[in-house]
């Protein structure tokens, strides 16, 4: 897939979302940022991404509770999702995965590494990119 990859990122920490948007736009990939669970539930009615980049632990509505909700969008319904977060214990992970994430990125992240983590967990999910 050499085609621009869209991420639909949410994420209220504004310096981590800053730094994570500028690891991930200077490595090809188009962002939409938001704060909030709530943000991304309106942003994502308008727009088709390739992936949901969500933080974990995020105030009214976690990033669990978001893909919940933005699985009940029709264009939003099978996009393949993945958590960022400081909660990795193997319990944690396991119900992000069984909720159906391609995988879990752990913070605090590397910036320079980002990217790549990004294309490897597609990479397994669609094949070839």
């Amino acid at each position: 897939m050499t085609d621009l990859i869209r991420i639909l990122y949410v994420e209220d920490d504004p310096d981590i979302r800053e730094v994570a948007e500028f690891a991930l736009e200077d490595e090809g990939f188009e962002l939409i940022s938001c704060a909030s669970g709530q943000e991304a539930l309106t942003q994502a009615t308008n727009i088709n991404v390739d992936l949901l980049l969500l933080d974990v632990m995020m105030p009214g509505m976690d990033g669990p509770t978001t893909l919940t909700k933005l699985r009940e969008l029709p264009n939003t319904k099978q996009t393949p999702a993945v958590f960022m977060t400081a909660k990795v214990q193997s319990s944690e992970i396991a119900a992000y995965l069984a909720m159906g994430a391609i995988g879990v990125i752990t913070k605090p992240f590397d910036a320079l590494t980002l990217a790549e983590h990004i294309r490897e967990l597609l990479e397994k999910q669609h094949g070839s990119i």
